[in-house]
């Protein structure tokens, strides 16, 4: 391999950002971040690295495998990279805006590194923007956010978006009279939508459970049906007035719900969902509820860019004026002025019309005034 092929090669799940996909990226978290603020989320920027013992303390815990490390050589004291930034922003509810308001609503957007890819995101950083709602437990609650993704991901250009809805607290409770082997099994069974080995390790419940998924009408009379002791009947209840209400505020999107899953929900403690566009691979986001600390409940999602990116159309690449050698500065400052995208020569050339093509132009500032290439 040439020198040079080898300073381009990067390890596995990490890329260089090039022209124009960075540009469009930075614009489409731009408009993330901008619906954020109109629902009232205040923007806050944690770290990209923080001591280990605080990254990864409480609910936190669950993604420290896939946490790279780090000595800091000032403090002698281990460091984590940050792989996800949602329990960042709890972090910085429960301490620094610990006397803040509640409900307390705040929005962010960054990189994050992740050990490993998987199989459908093999990205190992990317960029994520999302919102936290802080201390506030209502149902209500629950479909802001659900709603606000929604908005949001329609405002970057994302089309046909589903939201399929999940309750990963629901088969933990109704598990806790099978042994640790069954409900191993049982695990199992119902992540393969196995109905036949549910039923055979957990019961009849387990298989009415995988039977009420699909589509929100279908699913939730099927769950309605089912009979739940007391507890998992108030998770079902919730679930009914979340789906009325992101229905009402975003009659545009298909709702689903699959109340036996929960891979990716390891730290929620409530009801989640996870954010799908037609056509596109993977998941473009989820959220749900959590535990932020401190005794607060919390509510939030989390947007990746890179799948985003592949679910709105490319960027339509922008006029360039080419500015010829010894144009003056002020007559350069004046067309930046009127938000010309400006590539100045740096020297005389014989054919400047020639010279603004190579440099990928579509105008050419003449006697003052920008003109299409080949018009003049």
């Amino acid at each position: 391999m040439t020198d040079a092929g080898t300073k381009a090669l990067l390890p596995d799940g990490l890329r260089d950002g090039l022209p124009p996909d960075a540009a469009h990226e930075s614009a489409i978290a731009a408009r993330l971040v901008e619906a954020f603020g109109r629902f009232g989320y205040a923007r806050v920027e944690p770290p990209l690295v923080e001591f280990e013992d605080t990254l990864l303390d409480g609910a936190a815990a669950s993604i420290a495998n896939a946490t790279f490390r780090l000595m800091d050589p000032v403090s002698q004291r281990m460091m984590g990279v940050r792989a996800d930034m949602t329990l960042q922003v709890a972090r910085i509810a429960t301490t620094r805006l610990a006397n803040a308001p509640r409900p307390l609503r705040l929005a962010y957007a960054g990189h994050v590194l992740r050990v490993r890819g998987s199989q459908l995101r093999p990205e190992r950083e990317f960029r994520q923007a999302g919102v936290e709602l802080i201390g506030a437990a209502e149902a209500a609650a629950d479909a802001e956010v659900i709603a606000l993704a929604a908005t949001a991901l329609s405002d970057a250009g994302v089309a046909d978006i589903s939201a399929d809805i999940n309750l990963p607290t629901l088969v933990p409770g109704l598990c806790e009279g099978l042994d640790p082997a069954a409900r191993d099994r049982l695990r199992v069974a119902l992540d393969r939508k196995d109905t036949e080995a549910a039923a055979a390790e957990g019961g009849n419940l387990f298989a009415q459970l995988l039977d009420a998924t699909g589509p929100a009408p279908t699913a939730l009379a099927a769950l309605q049906a089912i009979d739940l002791p007391p507890e998992a009947a108030a998770e079902r209840a919730r679930l009914a007035v979340v789906v009325d209400l992101v229905q009402a505020a975003r009659p545009d999107i298909m709702i689903t719900v699959d109340p036996v899953e929960h891979r990716g929900f390891e730290y929620h403690s409530g009801l989640s969902f996870t954010l799908f566009a037609r056509g596109v691979r993977g998941e473009i986001g989820r959220g749900g509820r959590y535990r932020a600390g401190a005794g607060e409940t919390a509510t939030g999602f989390s947007l990746f860019l890179d799948s985003i990116m592949r679910a709105v159309p490319a960027m339509q690449p922008p006029s360039r004026l080419f500015l010829p050698f010894g144009v003056s500065a002020d007559t350069a400052a004046a067309v930046r002025a009127k938000d010309w995208i400006c590539i100045a020569g740096l020297g005389p050339v014989d054919d400047v019309q020639g010279e603004a093509r190579r440099l990928g132009c579509t105008h050419i500032l003449e006697n003052g005034e920008p003109v299409a290439l080949g018009d003049g």
